[in-house]
C-alpha cells in the first residue's frame, strides 16, 4: 500500500441541507491547511437537496474528503462523535458546514493543542478579538442567555455554546463514553462530562452570515439546549426521560386533582365515577405532553399516534383500575377525597411510566 504522511487533522462537518456551502468550505480548508496532513469527514443527515451526493461528487476528486451519509436518524451532536469515531486523525475539529465559522482560526487552534500545553482548543465568539458578527439585537441577548445558562456546567468558559473546537483524540475518547448526544451542543456536552479537568484555550473568531441555504435555529434547538442542561446536572443521578416523565406526570397530577374536585365537588358526581374521569383525562394528557416532548425523538404522528394513544389506554387500563381501586379503599376509609386521589394517582403513575417504556414508545434508549 502506498504511504502517506501521518494523518493529523481530522475537520468533522455535520451538515443537512448544506449542498450550496461544502464545496466553497472545502476550498477554504484546502487553502488554510497548507503544510497539514488533514482530511474532511462530512457527517450527512440524509439531506433532502442531495448534500451527500455533493460530497461524494467531491470526494471523487479529492481522497481527503470522506462523507458519511445517516439514515433514519438526525442530530448535531451525535454526527460530531460519528465523525470524531471514523477518524485516526491525531486532532479533531469539529466546524459548521454553513460558513460562519472562520477556517483561517483552525492552523492557529492546532498549533495552541501541538504543544501539550492545551486540551481543548474553542474558536470564541467572546474573548477579546471575537464577535458575533452581524447578528440582530434579538438573536445576541438570546445567545448570551443562553451562554450565562451553561455557565452552570461550564464554568470559566467563555464561550462554551461555540460550534467551532478543535481537540486532541485522546481526550475526546476518554469522554465519549460520558456524552449525551443530546440536541447541537457538543462543545458544551463534552466540557461537562466528567473526567480528568480539560486545559482549554479560547481563540478569538469573527462570526460570519450565511452565505446559503437556511438557518436551522428553531424551538427544537431550544428544547434540546434545555435537556442537556438537565442530563449534566441531574441526569448524572437519575436518567433526563425519566426526570422530564416525572415533571409532565406532575401536571397530569394536577389535571387529575382538579377533574376529581370539580366533578366532586363542584357537580356532586360521584367520587368513584369523578376518580374514573379523572384518571381518563389525565392519562390522554400525559399521554399527549410524553409524546410531544419526553419521546420527541420518537414522536408518533397520524395513524400512529392514534395507534399509541390506544395502546397506552389500553396497556395502562390495569394501573387505571388500581388507581380507583386504591382511591376508593382510602375514601371509604374516611382518609378524604384529596389524599386518595393523590394515593390512586401515584399508583397509576408508576404503571403508566413502566408501560410507556415497553409498549407504546418501545424503540427509545
Amino acid at each position: 500500500m502506498a504511504q502517506r504522511d501521518t494523518l493529523e487533522l481530522s475537520v468533522v462537518l455535520p451538515t443537512y441541507c448544506e449542498r450550496e456551502n461544502v464545496a466553497p468550505l472545502l476550498a477554504r480548508l484546502e487553502a488554510v491547511l497548507g503544510g497539514i496532513s488533514w482530511e474532511a469527514i462530512v457527517v450527512d443527515d440524509d439531506s433532502p437537496d442531495g448534500t451527500a451526493d455533493a460530497v461524494r461528487a467531491l470526494a471523487q476528486r479529492d481522497p481527503r474528503v470522506r462523507c458519511m451519509q445517516r439514515i433514519g436518524r438526525r442530530g448535531l451532536s451525535s454526527a460530531c462523535i460519528e465523525g470524531a469515531l471514523a477518524s485516526s486523525a491525531t486532532f479533531i475539529a469539529v466546524m459548521d458546514a454553513d460558513l460562519q465559522h472562520d477556517e483561517t482560526a483552525l492552523p492557529r487552534m492546532l498549533e495552541a493543542l501541538r504543544g501539550g500545553e492545551a486540551d481543548l482548543a474553542i474558536g470564541s465568539r467572546y474573548v477579546a478579538g471575537g464577535s458575533t458578527g452581524a447578528w440582530d439585537s434579538q438573536r445576541r441577548r438570546l445567545s448570551r442567555f443562553a451562554t450565562r445558562a451553561s455557565h452552570w456546567v461550564a464554568k470559566g468558559v467563555a464561550d462554551p455554546l461555540s460550534g467551532f473546537f478543535l481537540m486532541r483524540r485522546d481526550v475526546f475518547m476518554a469522554r465519549v463514553r460520558g456524552l449525551s448526544s443530546i440536541g447541537f451542543k457538543i462543545l458544551l456536552d463534552l466540557i461537562a462530562t466528567r473526567g480528568p479537568p480539560l486545559r482549554i484555550v479560547e481563540i478569538p473568531i469573527q462570526f460570519r452570515p450565511r452565505v446559503a441555504g437556511e438557518s436551522k435555529l428553531d424551538e427544537r434547538v431550544a428544547w434540546d439546549f434545555a435537556m442537556l442542561l438537565v442530563d449534566k446536572t441531574a441526569g448524572r443521578f437519575l436518567p433526563t426521560r425519566f426526570l422530564v416523565f416525572c415533571a409532565i406526570g406532575g401536571l397530569g397530577v394536577l389535571a387529575h386533582l382538579g377533574v376529581l374536585a370539580l366533578l366532586f365537588r363542584g357537580f356532586g358526581v360521584s367520587f368513584v365515577a369523578a376518580q374514573s374521569a379523572a384518571a381518563i383525562v389525565a392519562m390522554a394528557l400525559n399521554f399527549t405532553l410524553n409524546n410531544w416532548i419526553t419521546y420527541r425523538d420518537q414522536r408518533l404522528r397520524g395513524a400512529r399516534w392514534l395507534l399509541g394513544l390506544v395502546t397506552f389506554v389500553l396497556a395502562c387500563s390495569v394501573g387505571a383500575l388500581a388507581n380507583v381501586g386504591i382511591a376508593a379503599a382510602l375514601f371509604l376509609q374516611r382518609e378524604g377525597w384529596l389524599l386518595s386521589g393523590l394515593a390512586g394517582t401515584l399508583v397509576g403513575a408508576v404503571w403508566n411510566f413502566a408501560l410507556s417504556r415497553t409498549f407504546v414508545w418501545r424503540k427509545a434508549d
